[in-house]
């Protein structure tokens, strides 16, 4: 995960397989981004390619707090699968996507 300021918000990079395992890590990484979820957050997906039950936990809650404290989040360049997960779990409706 990389983590990067961008046009007055910040870019979240995510990479490989958000796992139980990596996520672990993830809502420890992402503490930053809550701490700063008054300004515009982008999730960029292009590189994920699996997301685990606890990784769609740590991003529900970066969406909560960005809806209490007055900024967006966006997750970006969804690919088909991680698309699929979404819908699946029916968090699909509960976040802006774009897609790949």
């Amino acid at each position: 995960m990389k983590i990067e300021e961008k046009n007055g918000g910040y870019l979240c990079q995510l990479t490989g397989w958000l796992d139980t395992n990596a996520a672990t890590q993830f809502m420890e990484d992402i503490q930053p981004l809550m701490d700063h979820a008054d300004k515009p957050i982008e999730i960029d997906c292009s590189e994920l390619e699996y997301i685990c039950s606890l990784g769609l936990r740590g991003l529900l809650k970066l969406n909560k707090e960005s809806t209490v404290k007055g900024g967006s989040l966006l997750l970006s360049n969804v690919n088909g699968e991680i698309q699929k997960i979404l819908t699946m779990t029916g968090f699909i409706k509960l976040f802006r996507i774009t897609t790949k």
